[in-house]
């Protein structure tokens, strides 16, 4: 196949303007990727695409809405993810513009344009053809596309066996355009999805292409490393295809999914010399006791966003739930692993707040979490819930409070009291005395205020479908 081809000195791109006087189509080529990292990377995002709440599979290109417009703001964008498998999609148009960032699969990508306009097709499908161009795409390589709305397009592999590509698609505008009437209903309510706004070709214009074929469309090759249709480009194809398979098939292998982790702050965690005297501690567990600790967190005004204790409270019991130090997990693991056979009581959570999974749900402070007691002011400055269970070795109870100072600080405190029960609890105590006090008690308080402070930064980013 003769190639006739030239060197850049920055990224490799095309630009096809427009048969209809629209806007071109731009296509840029921004590096190319590890072998077989497109197959890889296809089949891991994919996966977490189709477990996504807004995932939807249609028109041979499964995709999902990331993010919504944001309208208030002034903002009518709205992020997509989509994949084109190995099968490729069939040609279809939007009304709005598109642009997206993509990674090819490890049998690269043909991406076919046609800027033919609705009169031309009108009196002749020939001028689809006419007006249709290819651009291929290497293996294992990430590109950018942008082009105007009502462009016909269509994606699909180089080489079979391989899915075409995986892609970030901004649309900049959601509500520019000639949008049908149910479209721009769908929109307006922020609940679009790329089938929704999405166009198939005419059946007149699509028997033209299936009777004609792709023989004669003008094609451009971009690559990086390597001259298109040379030795080395072919070589290299051809060791990403066999690696990309492997690479994919390694990736099903294992589950899909990821983590949300957060970064504990640097806040202060004072440690008490004893329980304050409101402390409902001092009912749960009278007279004599075995073990005691508390520590304190103090937020100032700021801090505290004009919050009331219990709502600040609420917060904070979400915070042990939510917002777990991943130091603790792993202790509560060899914990639990130890006592297991001893038959005595085990939990994910850190002990001093694990009752937050209780499932009695006899009583609840704010509807939702179970407490052994709780006791909230009446001007609402100061809140406090009785966490704790009895197990065969120890009893212990915890106490979660929050108490709102004159100057608007938020003293909130996590105190706990043990009253053993056997040789075997006094031992377990002491064993565990120094790192609770010093890691597990204070960490995991900090952790819950800064949830209590900021929780946006662990609500997964899901918009309803």
């Amino acid at each position: 196949m003769a190639v006739a081809s030239r060197a850049v000195a920055s990224f490799p791109s095309v630009t096809i303007a427009s048969a209809c006087g629209g806007a071109p189509v731009e296509v840029a080529l921004i590096a190319q990727l590890g072998v077989g990292a497109g197959d890889r990377m296809i089949e891991d995002a994919g996966g977490r695409q189709a477990a996504h709440a807004n995932y939807i599979d249609a028109l041979d290109e499964p995709s999902t809405r990331l993010s919504g417009m944001r309208l208030q703001h002034g903002d009518a964008s709205s992020l997509y993810s989509f994949t084109v498998a190995a099968g490729g999609h069939p040609f279809h148009r939007h009304a709005t513009p598109r642009t997206f960032t993509a990674i090819s699969g490890s049998g690269g990508a043909r991406l076919r344009f046609s800027t033919a306009g609705d009169v031309a097709l009108a009196r002749d499908p020939a001028a689809f053809l006419a007006a249709l161009r290819c651009v291929d795409i290497p293996p294992d390589s990430l590109f950018v596309v942008r082009f105007g709305g009502g462009t016909w397009h269509q994606f699909a592999p180089l080489r079979a066996g391989h899915s075409a590509l995986f892609a970030l698609s901004i649309h900049t505008n959601e509500l520019d355009g000639p949008l049908s009437a149910a479209q721009r209903h769908q929109v307006e309510a922020n609940a679009a999805s790329i089938p929704a706004l999405t166009e198939l070709l005419p059946e007149r214009v699509a028997r033209h292409i299936e009777a004609t074929g792709f023989d004669a469309v003008p094609t451009v090759s971009l690559s990086l490393h390597a001259a298109p249709q040379s030795s080395a480009e072919r070589l290299c194809a051809s060791v990403r295809t066999w690696v990309g398979r492997l690479r994919a098939a390694a990736v099903r292998r294992r589950p899909n999914g990821g983590f949300l982790g957060r970064l504990e702050s640097a806040r202060p965690v004072r440690a008490l010399e004893r329980h304050p005297p409101e402390s409902l501690l001092h009912a749960a567990l009278p007279g004599e006791n075995h073990w005691d600790d508390g520590v304190e967190v103090v937020l100032d005004t700021d801090a505290v966003g004009g919050f009331g204790a219990s709502a600040l409270l609420a917060r904070v019991l979400e915070g042990f739930l939510e917002n777990r130090p991943a130091g603790v997990s792993r202790l509560m693991a060899l914990r639990n692993l130890v006592v297991s056979p001893l038959r005595l009581r085990t939990s994910p959570l850190g002990c001093p707040v694990s009752s937050l999974l209780s499932t009695d749900r006899r009583r609840l402070f704010a509807g939702r979490f179970p407490v052994l007691g709780q006791a909230v002011a009446d001007d609402d400055r100061s809140a406090q819930v009785l966490l704790g269970a009895d197990d065969r070795h120890l009893v212990f109870r915890s106490c979660v409070s929050v108490v709102i100072d004159d100057d608007g600080r938020a003293r909130i405190r996590l105190g706990t009291r043990v009253r053993t029960r056997n040789a075997f609890g006094m031992f377990y105590m002491g064993s565990i005395d120094l790192v609770h006090r010093h890691y597990i008690a204070p960490t995991l308080l900090r952790m819950a205020v800064d949830h209590a402070v900021a929780p946006d930064l662990v609500a997964p980013a899901v918009e309803p479908a």
